[in-house]
């Protein structure tokens, strides 16, 4: 989860992921964020994210961030 928090932290130094439970619906990542951070998941993780994964529910915690990464073939 670390790794993750460092990928979102490197994206967006000024916000404080670790204290948001949905990072969409407090606007701490919109859509293009989004497309840049499974860039970066995925260079970093290995995995090439299907493309019907990317939809803000699976982004909008670090668990749900790491669901996709482990249903697409990585290791969290």
């Amino acid at each position: 989860m670390d790794k993750i928090y460092g990928i979102l932290t490197e994206l967006h130094p000024e916000f404080d992921y670790k204290q948001s439970n949905d990072f969409i619906a407090d606007g701490l990542l919109d859509s293009f964020d989004i497309v840049s951070l499974v860039v970066e998941l995925e260079e970093k993780f290995n995995v090439t994210i299907d493309a019907l994964d990317i939809v803000p529910e699976n982004f909008d915690s670090v668990e749900a961030i790491a669901k996709v990464i482990q249903k697409n073939g990585g290791t969290v």
